[in-house]
């Protein structure tokens, strides 16, 4: 009776452990998810932003029209981008285009005394650290996912489960790298 109850005891214990990494596993994949909704949503605020900003400066800055195309045409890419490579790839060229347009600007000192204009730099500039924190949260919990597919015992479940590795969100180019400077 008491091997029976012992063995009973040992099963019951590995259903436990079973169920714990399996639950660990689900909690860094959703967590993975939240992170790269939560960049979704910062980088949807630029794109709305996007439009406002290149209306309002383009009466001032004829001679810069190929600039504000460009911005225009990066911002259609990257909300276009379908997987995070790409995605990656389409916003880091869009924040190229847009540190570019915002030095641009600093040589129209008409933009500097329009409001309309420096409200919609300093929404630009909040939501450029807004993407900057997104993607550092997400990074994290994708290096915390990564470890428990690659770790033991994580790594007995995670195939099953369909879980493989995701890549960070890194932009290749040092330009990229750096969020806009907005100064007015």
């Amino acid at each position: 009776m008491l091997l029976i109850a012992l063995l009973f005891l040992l099963v019951f214990a590995l259903v436990v452990f079973y169920f714990r990494l399996y639950n660990s596993l689900i909690l860094g994949k959703n967590e993975a998810e939240n992170g790269w909704s939560q960049i979704d949503v910062q980088l949807k605020r630029r794109h709305d932003l996007i439009p406002n900003l290149v209306a309002s400066v383009k009466g001032y800055m004829d001679h810069e029209r190929e600039t504000l195309e460009r911005v225009i045409a990066a911002r259609a890419r990257a909300m276009e981008a379908r997987s995070s490579g790409e995605r990656a790839a389409a916003e880091g060229e869009l924040s190229g285009l847009l540190s570019r347009l915002l030095v641009v600007s600093e040589n129209y000192p008409q933009l500097k005394a329009d409001r309309n204009v420096a409200d919609l730099m300093e929404e630009l500039r909040t939501t450029e650290n807004g993407i900057a924190f997104a993607r550092q949260h997400y990074n994290d919990t994708v290096m915390a996912l990564n470890y428990k597919i690659e770790a033991f015992p994580w790594k007995m479940l995670a195939p099953g489960m369909g879980l493989v590795k995701r890549a960070p969100f890194e932009l290749k180019e040092m330009e990229q790298r750096e969020a806009p400077k907005v100064t007015l």
